[in-house]
């Protein structure tokens, strides 16, 4: 355990996550995590996907709940049935090429920073993901869901080229984003709470149209955010 404390051991979460990849039983686990520990969960969501095929496992059979700072592709290519949750913040390619898997990051219980006001997650965060779902509370750098073609995510706000060459998916910002949101962006929809009124000097229009929420848009945004 004392060695688990400042880096994690793979193989121990391999046989942690056994009886789910295995058998498909529910496993839940709460674990310490560092910023060395990079890749955390790819190793497990490979197995389940090798074990169980592409449809991965059903929803919540494995939750991994870490605390710490989690180093750089926490959680990258986790499929459908997998659950990390981290109280801390991530670095940078958070949840890269998400197959289904649910992340969640929030600031540790007691935090005395403002979460919508602090980058929580670092730059690139869903890139190239394919789908799952995603809710960050506090902000993420520059390059939010690059290359998104599926997954849906909250987010409290987002740096340069948020949304960036995104062909699918549903991304909700609840805050400010930095400039060039949504170039070459041509699928997916993105929600913005632009409480200044300023977001379009900062949206990127070359493949985007602006429009206010109708009736279904506000249906589906209300769902996400609760």
């Amino acid at each position: 355990d004392h060695g688990l404390e400042k880096c994690i051991d793979l193989s121990r979460l391999l046989d942690i996550c056994k009886p789910a990849i295995e058998r498909g039983e529910k496993v839940t686990a709460e674990l310490p995590i560092t910023n060395i520990d990079r890749v955390v969960g790819t190793i497990v969501g490979n197995e389940i996907t090798r074990s169980h095929g592409a449809e991965g496992l059903p929803e919540g059979t494995v939750t991994l709940r870490f605390n710490g700072s989690a180093g750089q592709s926490f959680a990258a290519f986790a499929p459908k049935g997998m659950t990390m949750e981290l109280s801390g913040d991530a670095n940078d390619y958070l949840g890269k090429g998400l197959s289904g898997g649910t992340i969640v990051v929030f600031p540790p219980a007691g935090s005395s920073f403002v979460a919508e006001e602090n980058i929580i997650a670092g730059n690139v965060a869903f890139y190239g993901a394919t789908s799952g779902t995603a809710y960050i509370r506090g902000m993420a750098g520059e390059r939010f869901c690059v290359r998104n073609s599926g997954v849906n995510a909250v987010v409290e706000g987002v740096g340069d080229h948020g949304c960036e060459y995104m062909t699918g998916g549903t991304v909700v910002v609840l805050g400010a984003t930095g400039r060039n949101f949504a170039a070459g962006m041509s699928g997916g929809v993105a929600y913005v709470l632009d409480e200044k009124g300023d977001f379009a000097g900062r949206c990127n229009t070359q493949m985007v149209a602006l429009e206010a929420l109708e009736e279904q848009d506000v249906a589906q945004v209300h769902e996400m955010v609760s």
